[in-house]
């Protein structure tokens, strides 16, 4: 199997990070400076959570429900937290990352196909991301789509070029970006000043008001649990810190698993926000709202200028940094799966042609995000169920082996997204 590399002038600070983790790793250092080594993987894995069809449909399940479906959020992100461990944990106990185990382990002919359906993927995913961060442009300063995509894409060069100075500053500048749009949320919820009582009962009591409710409970969760973070986050544990038994291997997963935690909650934490500003916004005024761009200029008018640009500023930033992780699994998938490779920003030139594409056609970009969710429902089932195969197998794993328990409830959490899922495509392509 081909290794995978550091990138270039990185020796230094890899050479730190390792004498951290390993200092850590014998007991020494307490709380932030133990855990600190660990942390990061995730963090680039959730921005997947944070993607422009989050927004999508999340504004649209607060418009029309209120606080209904924010259990829908809690679930899903409770489904992601298992699910990221489990990646997380394959790249740990094997030192190879998903799509490398399936080559291994797959007929060449399945793994041509796993290749080629997790760059339809990746590229819809692509599409919703830099449709995203273009809209965000356009709503924040007026500039019009297509010129609005092109700073979009040189934004997202300039994040991949974070990779030349290492992996610690590409984990660092993610954060950041993470903690902008974290800021921008909680200022929103703070300004839409919603009923806090309402919004526990939604998250604890698990109920739909008919048939759209499930549907766009589907969309919710299909927009949460996505095919690329799956494939990522095993690349970024696999040769990060390298276990030297299993007895190591469990307490590097242990460390990382604190990082799954801190991630998915802020990931799930953001995402409740969306839906609380916008029923709090909008479903107590009787509002409906399906459009990103109708959403921006109504928070303005209903919560105040500066909400509206706290929105604009979040899908900005979520679309850029979602940008690039799709680039990186882009990359990480097509290693894996045929042992081949092209240059990252090359692949970050070709994805940025189909939505120049689709803003040249004057389709609506809410209603391209959403499309976009649908196809990423396609690819959830060649993600989920080969990671919970592999992570099952004790000759695979080793000590870091699926107990009865958690292969128990990957299977029921991979029954419930694919079964979710298959009904959003029926419903959508009936509809």
């Amino acid at each position: 199997m081909m290794e995978r590399t550091y990138p270039l002038g990185t020796a230094q600070q890899k050479e730190r990070h390792l004498l951290a983790a390993r200092s850590a790793l014998q007991g020494k250092g307490k709380g932030l400076k133990r855990i600190l080594p660990f942390l990061g993987p995730a963090f680039i894995a959730a921005v997947a959570y944070l993607d422009p069809g989050n927004f999508a449909t999340n504004i649209t399940a607060g418009s029309k429900y209120g606080y209904l479906l924010l259990w829908v959020i809690a679930a899903s992100n409770l489904m992601a937290v298992l699910i990221q461990s489990l990646s997380a944990k394959l790249g740990i106990a094997t030192g190879h990352n998903l799509p490398e185990v399936a080559r291994a382990r797959f007929p060449k002919r399945a793994s041509f196909f796993l290749w080629i359906q997790s760059e339809l993927v990746i590229m819809a995913t692509d599409l919703a991301e830099f449709l995203g961060a273009a809209l965000g442009l356009y709503l924040l300063f007026d500039i019009p789509m297509l010129p609005a995509a092109l700073i979009t894409a040189a934004g997202s060069f300039a994040i991949l070029e974070l990779q030349r100075r290492g992996y610690r500053s590409l984990e660092a500048g993610i954060a950041a970006m993470i903690l902008v749009v974290v800021l921008a949320f909680a200022f929103q919820v703070i300004m839409a000043k919603p009923d806090m009582g309402d919004v526990f009962h939604g998250i604890v009591t698990p109920s739909f008001q008919g048939v759209d409710s499930v549907l766009l409970a589907a969309g919710i969760l299909g927009a949460t649990v996505m095919p690329h973070a799956i494939y990522l986050h095993s690349s970024l544990t696999q040769n990060r810190i390298v276990g030297k038994d299993d007895e190591e291997k469990k307490k590097i997963f242990k460390l990382e698993f604190i990082d799954i935690l801190i991630a998915m909650f802020i990931a799930g934490a953001v995402n409740m926000a969306m839906v609380i500003v916008s029923a709090a916004a909008f479903f107590k005024n009787g509002l409906a709202v399906e459009d990103l761009e109708v959403a921006y200029h109504q928070f303005g008018q209903l919560v105040g200028p500066v909400t509206a640009v706290s929105f604009g500023l979040g899908l900005l930033i979520a679309g850029l940094s979602s940008a690039s992780v799709g680039t990186m699994a882009g990359d990480v998938v097509m290693q894996g799966f045929i042992n081949r490779r092209i240059n990252l920003y090359l692949r970050r030139a070709i994805t940025t042609i189909p939505p120049l594409a689709i803003i040249l056609s004057g389709v609506d970009p809410t209603h391209a995000l959403v499309m976009s969710q649908v196809i990423l429902s396609f690819g959830i089932a060649f993600a989920l169920i080969p990671l919970i195969i592999f992570t099952s197998d004790r000759k695979l794993m080793g000590g870091l082996v699926n107990r009865r328990i958690t292969s128990a409830l990957g299977w029921v959490i991979a029954s419930i997204v694919v079964a979710l899922n298959l009904f959003l495509i029926a419903e959508t392509f009936i509809a």
